[in-house]
């Protein structure tokens, strides 16, 4: 029964979390908190699930972003019909790459999607007739308001989660986690293992690309710069996945919300604590100090990797046991 309380519990929090903090700031820090975490679910399907190690992403995300952004600015249509369409043409993407490329295994294939990355992104820059190259596509936002974007990015992460949690406890599930513990011996007991992988990479492409159109909406504005960026798109996706917890369910979400909030605690200097320390003070030499320490967040993520792989090795939540023992004997050593 906790299974299901402690989820629910988490979601009520989450339906009532912008009707409580009602700062525009705080919603568009959880709005990309939700997006990170349909993002990190993709991955984790594919690479953590699979053991196809996707380095990606940003192909699939991009890929979504400019179908939201296209269907607006060539067809005059609507930038939100490119969330479903996002999402189909994603798959329609994955689906002969995954029959090109699952013939490579391990680090030729992670190799084949970073390649697939920087194709669309030399494309999208150089075909500025379709996708205005470098200056980028507009969308006017709908909303004001960020609670129907918060609402909208919710829906897409809980969806994600659970499309995680139904596939993985199904027969589906199995053949993916065999296939990543040894496909050679999956191959042998009948399971068409191309098939099944193609399953997983179409599932994960088709959530990736729906959290690319959201992002077209909700920011108003991609560029390839943006949308296929390899850091902070494909790197970031596997670091939520890492930090939060490969071959989990509900690690995606909890990497989200740790790696967002590290990046925003460095990019703002310590949400603004160190602006107002500087002119507190009046030093100057507090100016320099922000500066490079709102530079320093990939610094970060590489010292909270290294921590993880040491301490954590199966994230923070496949390791949640061992770091609550951990807390509570330094709690009862420390009283």
């Amino acid at each position: 029964m906790k299974r299901v309380y402690v989820p629910l519990a988490l979601l009520i929090v989450l339906i009532l979390f912008p009707l409580v903090v009602t700062d525009a700031y705080y919603q568009h820090l959880m709005i990309l908190v939700l997006l990170w975490v349909a993002i990190g679910s993709g991955w984790n399907l594919i690479s953590g699930y699979t053991g196809q190690v996707l380095f990606g992403a940003a192909a699939f995300f991009g890929v979504g972003a400019y179908t939201a952004a296209l269907l607006l600015s060539k067809l005059d249509v609507s930038a939100w019909w490119g969330l479903p369409l996002g999402g189909l043409v994603a798959v329609l993407i994955a689906f002969p790459f995954g029959w090109i490329c699952f013939r490579l295994r391990g680090p030729y294939f992670a190799l084949a999607t970073l390649a697939l990355n920087e194709i669309f992104r030399h494309i999208a820059t150089i075909w500025e007739s379709l996708t205005e190259g470098m200056v980028g596509i507009l969308v006017m936002q709908t909303f004001i308001s960020k609670i129907p974007y918060y609402y909208i990015a919710l829906a897409l992460a809980a969806g994600s989660v659970i499309m995680i949690d139904v596939v993985t406890r199904s027969r589906l599930g199995y053949y993916f986690v065999s296939i990543r513990e040894d496909q050679d011996a999956a191959e042998s007991m009948g399971i068409n293992t191309v098939y099944y992988k193609m399953i997983s990479l179409c599932l994960s492409a088709c959530v990736i690309g729906l959290a690319g159109a959201l992002y077209t909406n909700y920011m108003g504005f991609i560029d390839p710069k943006v949308v296929f960026s390899l850091h902070d798109i494909s790197i970031m996706a596997i670091l939520v996945g890492i930090v939060g917890g490969v071959s989990t369910v509900y690690g995606p979400a909890m990497g989200a919300f740790i790696m967002v909030a590290i990046q925003e605690v460095f990019r703002s200097g310590g949400f603004g604590l160190l602006v107002k320390l500087g002119k507190a003070t009046g030093w100057p030499v507090m100016a320099t100090v922000t500066k490079y320490v709102s530079e320093a967040h990939v610094l970060s993520f590489g010292l909270l990797v290294i921590f993880v792989i040491l301490y954590l090795p199966n994230g923070v939540v496949g390791d949640w046991s061992t770091l609550r023992k951990t807390l509570l004997f330094w709690k009862r050593e420390t009283a």
